[in-house]
């Protein structure tokens, strides 16, 4: 009987050795089955569906083979199925748990154009809305991750394209902030207006705003009495843009009418004051 025992004990510990095998063989096929599956919808564009299967990817195997570019391809996934949200948040779980990933780099990239169209609505897309007159909120995040961006990887890919995108984000957040000041210059808040143009002349330089920041520096200035102030933000602006609207052929400056107007058009009513 004990030769018996012998005999047995090993086969015994093969079979089970083979039926852990097996079962191991068939997880690492169910997850090579639910990423090819996840895979074929993102080559779709069925990137909801694709949401979905990367989601329960990650859930089944959260330790698998699979679980690292599964939680880095969801975030591309909820960019294009327009939740902007939804992918910031998995860009920043990516980064937290991988911050040494190679392709980490990917993750700020995305989280930056999830901002990036986050204000492009539907009334964006309905009425020809000036981008500059909307909340400019995404518009900050997203300069903000494109920067991060930059500065941690400035040899990445994604690092011109990111570039580009600030420099239009820059002068995107300079009108912001002049559209601001002309309204606190219509509300006679003449010197929160000449704070926004002063903020534009100071730190974003380079953007097609600063002659009109100047501008409304010279009005509010001479509004508020302030001669010497306001004949400093004339001397630049006639200088470096001498053609600014603002100007007459003599370098005289002339007012904005936007501190005399009262009344609202049929379209700024309409638009809820989003437009006219």
């Amino acid at each position: 009987m004990p030769k018996i025992s012998y005999v047995l004990v090993p086969c015994v510990v093969l079979l089970l050795s083979a039926c852990n095998s097996d079962k191991t063989d068939d997880i690492e096929s169910t997850e090579l089955a639910y990423y090819e599956s996840a895979q074929g919808s993102l080559r779709s564009n069925n990137y909801a569906s694709a949401v979905e299967k990367l989601q329960f990817l990650e859930a089944r195997f959260p330790f698998g083979r699979y679980a690292e570019q599964a939680q880095l391809e969801i975030i591309y996934a909820y960019y294009r199925s327009a939740q902007p949200e939804a992918a910031r948040a998995a860009a920043d779980r990516f980064i937290r748990l991988h911050p040494r990933h190679p392709n980490v780099d990917y993750a700020y990239y995305l989280k930056g154009l999830a901002s990036f169209d986050e204000d492009q609505n539907f009334l964006a897309k309905l009425f020809p809305m000036d981008p500059s007159t909307r909340d400019p909120g995404a518009a900050r995040d997203s300069f903000e991750d494109f920067a991060q961006l930059i500065r941690r990887f400035p040899n990445s890919e994604y690092a011109p394209d990111a570039q580009k995108r600030m420099q239009y984000l820059r002068n995107l957040l300079a009108a912001s902030e002049v559209n601001v000041a002309r309204y606190y210059i219509f509300r006679r808040a003449y010197v929160a207006a000449a704070n926004r143009g002063r903020y534009v002349f100071e730190n974003l330089q380079g953007t097609s705003a600063v002659p009109d920041a100047l501008a409304i520096m010279v009005e509010a200035y001479q509004l508020l009495g302030m001669d010497n102030l306001a004949n400093d933000a004339l001397l630049v602006l006639s200088t470096n843009f001498p053609e600014h609207v603002s100007l007459d052929s003599n370098g005289q400056f002339r007012a904005n009418k936007s501190v005399k107007r009262s009344g609202k058009s049929w379209l700024n009513i309409v638009t809820f004051g989003l437009m006219g």
